[in-house]
C-alpha cells in the first residue's frame, strides 16, 4: 500500500520536472537553430511533427479500458481552437527567444502558474478544494 501511495505522490512531480526540462531543451534548441538561420515556422512544424510521431503509437500500446463518449463536432472545434492558440503562443514565444535568450524565456515560463492563479482569483474559478 505504501508503494502505491509513493507512486501517486512522486508521479506528478516527475511529470512536471520532465515537462520543464523538455521546455528548456526546446528553448535552447530553438535558439541554436535560429542563430543558424532556421525560420520560426519551420521549427514549430518540425517540433509538432516530432511530437506527433512520438505520441501517435501510444494509444495502440496502451489501449483505453473504458468506453469513450461519442465524437462530436464541438469537440473537434474546441481542439482546433486550442491547437491554434498554442500555435500562436509558440510563434510569439520563439520570436521573443530570437530577440533575447533561452534563459529569459525559461524564467518567464516559470511564472505561468502564478499568472494562472491570479486569473483564477480574478475570474473566481478557484475551487478551493484540497488535494
Amino acid at each position: 500500500m505504501a508503494g502505491r501511495s509513493c507512486y501517486r505522490d512522486v508521479m506528478p512531480f516527475t511529470a512536471m520536472v520532465t515537462m520543464e526540462s523538455t521546455n528548456v531543451g526546446l528553448n535552447i534548441l530553438f535558439k541554436s537553430a535560429a542563430s543558424r538561420g532556421m525560420s520560426n515556422y519551420v521549427f514549430i512544424v518540425y517540433s509538432y511533427a516530432f511530437a506527433t510521431v512520438l505520441l501517435l503509437p501510444l494509444p495502440f500500446v496502451f489501449p483505453c479500458r473504458t468506453r469513450l463518449p461519442p465524437f462530436e463536432l464541438s469537440l473537434l472545434v474546441k481542439a482546433f481552437i486550442l491547437g491554434f492558440i498554442r500555435f500562436m503562443a509558440n510563434i510569439c514565444a520563439y520570436k521573443g527567444i530570437g530577440y533575447s535568450s533561452p534563459t529569459l524565456a525559461s524564467a518567464i515560463s516559470n511564472l505561468t502558474p502564478a499568472f494562472t492563479f491570479i486569473l483564477a482569483i480574478i475570474f473566481r474559478c478557484s475551487g478551493g478544494g484540497s488535494l
